[in-house]
């Protein structure tokens, strides 16, 4: 029989987990108001609510303490928030592509993102994911301020990321990952810094910041190639 104190904890873990919601939902407010890099920032917030509240939950001993809750399904409701509506309103709001191909790049992020999450084994050994993850939030900050919002190059984007969901390439899951681990989760840190310091200094465009963001997508998208044709 779980402690009260164990209950409290997990019950802490399960809000922890939520308040990504909360913070998706002052993204939105941000948006609304063209505040583009708050906008980002609390959405960065979620990110990592969302890298973190795992090991809590492991931690914690979540699903033994609470058998009644599901913590995934809690996950996927935010995650869906996060990481595929609140930056497809983005992409709209900023206007970021030609009028005659929103509507067409907001349906490649949505339903690509629906179908996605709708995969058996959406995720591989607990270990990667399989197809390019759902996280329409970097491919925007990317495409808005680090390739400083090109329109033709917004749409060639979008249309390829929307392919990579259902292209059976390994992407690390940076928080689950063992081989990796700790070079993952340094690119990581060191990703949400940058990204930081972008976010700080914008609309100032600040190229040693932008490389070095991209050089750590580079170092993704290699282990990726690695992950898949090398190491099954």
């Amino acid at each position: 029989m779980p402690k009260l104190s164990d209950k409290i904890a997990a019950w802490g873990v399960h809000l922890f987990t939520s308040l990504g919601l909360f913070t998706g939902f002052l993204a939105i407010i941000a948006i609304t108001e063209k505040a583009w890099p708050l906008a980002f920032f609390w959405l960065f917030i979620s990110f990592i609510i969302d890298g973190v509240d795992g090991s809590l939950a492991r931690k914690f001993q979540v699903k033994e303490v609470l058998p009644f809750m599901d913590g995934k399904s809690i996950d996927y409701v935010i995650d869906f928030a996060n990481y595929a509506i609140i930056p497809t309103f983005f992409f709209y709001e900023a206007q970021m592509v030609p009028e005659e191909w929103m509507y067409p790049c907001l349906a490649i992020m949505l339903l690509s993102s629906a179908l996605y999450y709708g995969k058996e084994g959406m995720v591989a050994d607990n270990e990667y994911f399989v197809g390019f993850p759902v996280l329409w939030n970097l491919v925007v900050f990317f495409q808005f301020f680090v390739f400083h919002n090109i329109p033709e190059l917004n749409i060639l984007l979008t249309i390829i990321f929307g392919i990579l969901h259902f292209v059976p390439v390994k992407f690390a899951y940076p928080s689950h990952s063992k081989k990796y681990f700790w070079l993952h989760l340094s690119a990581t840190v060191a990703f949400f810094l940058l990204a930081a310091a972008l976010l700080y200094y914008y609309p100032q465009e600040i190229l040693a910041l932008e490389i070095s963001l991209v050089l750590i997508v580079v170092y993704f998208g290699t282990v990726a190639v690695l992950d898949t044709w090398f190491n099954n």
